[in-house]
């Protein structure tokens, strides 16, 4: 049975394994006690803004981080804002819908066995699904109809007002020390996250935090831009045109370990991934004089187009000047490594 709540302008749907065509109201009581697959999360006429605003105790600052030469930066977010697509940079907010009841962001409790993660319970928050091409709508056009692409995420129509791709705005105030204070400001217009999602388990082994994490993000326009505190006094506006992203991070045969060192800083690891049973490869690479089980263990981790990321800009300009289109397409990640590090004196 599907059961969906109310929650102001958040619609709740518990998802339970056996389908039916109706909704009923849920109560929280009723709530806390479904068994079923999973929650999916609907928000209707929804808008996010964040400004500061001291004299009223509105301020969001991030602090504890150091310059390399031990000079404190403060981070101060200025305006932080998710609202429909056409605001105009973050000026003009209205409601947008995320999700639908027939494709909604999700918290689910998965089956390792069934997504190659045996003998394990997987807690996955996933985005609306990708569709197959004939139902859904192209990722990144705004004025996209059905039948043009692989996202769910409807863009806003005349008859659809709200649509289901935000405009999505940060504005950041950064200052290093005693330098002058400058403003960082990151904007995505119409963006689509659909076919994004994070797993998380544990490691019985190592008692280490384990995940997969697959961002897709489109947007027909992202625009970076840094400006004096006043506003005023800005440089030239990094735009990407068409940009697409499609970042994976870990996979079945190399998850990304997240694990905390011992002097308390963090570390984010991909490994090799673990080599086979003993069988050899001929000296030609080919399927006909080589082991087969181990020819094709490494042929399924080399082909497999869900290991691998994308980044595509249509169009890349800073100011006037205008470098064309680029591309990154099929980047594997067989190791990786990071490290923080405290770089206070």
């Amino acid at each position: 049975m599907r059961k969906a709540v109310y929650i102001g302008g958040l619609l709740v749907l518990a998802l339970a394994r056996s389908a039916s065509a109706h909704l009923a109201a849920l109560s929280d009581k009723e709530l806390s006690s479904v068994q079923g697959g999973g929650v999916g999360m609907v928000m209707e006429n929804f808008v996010f803004e964040h400004g500061t605003d001291v004299q009223n105790g509105q301020v969001f600052k991030i602090g504890g981080i150091k310059s390399s030469t031990g000079e404190a930066v403060n981070i101060t977010v200025n305006k932080l804002y998710i609202a429909r697509a056409g605001s105009n940079y973050g000026t003009n907010l209205q409601p947008v819908n995320l999700g639908r009841l027939i494709n909604p962001y999700t918290i689910d409790l998965l089956n390792g066995d069934n997504i190659g993660i045996p003998g394990k319970a997987v807690l996955q928050i996933a985005a609306p699904t990708k569709v197959a091409a004939s139902v859904g709508y192209d990722c990144l056009d705004p004025a996209a109809v059905a039948g043009s692409g692989t996202c769910s995420s409807r863009p806003a129509t005349a008859t659809y007002a709200n649509g289901e791709r935000p405009d999505i705005g940060i504005q950041m105030n950064v200052q290093v020390g005693t330098n002058a204070a400058h403003n960082l400001n990151i904007q995505a217009k119409s963006a689509v996250i659909d076919g994004s999602y994070l797993r998380l388990w544990g490691d019985d082994t190592n008692h280490r935090l384990v995940a997969q994490f697959k961002l897709n993000f489109y947007t027909p326009e992202l625009s970076i831009s840094s400006c004096d505190l006043s506003g005023t006094s800005c440089g030239s506006t990094i735009f990407m045109k068409n940009f697409q992203l499609e970042l994976a991070m870990g996979n079945n045969l190399q998850p990304m370990y997240l694990d905390v060192d011992g002097t308390g800083n963090f570390v984010f690891q991909i490994q090799d991934i673990p080599k086979p049973a003993a069988g050899m490869i001929a000296a030609d690479g080919k399927l006909a004089d080589s082991d087969a089980t181990t020819w094709n263990y490494y042929n399924d981790y080399y082909t497999n187009p869900e290991y691998r990321s994308n980044l595509k800009i249509g169009d890349f300009s800073v100011g006037a000047q205008d470098f064309g289109s680029a591309e990154v397409s099929g980047l594997l990640i067989q190791h990786l490594k990071i490290t923080t590090h405290d770089l206070a004196p």
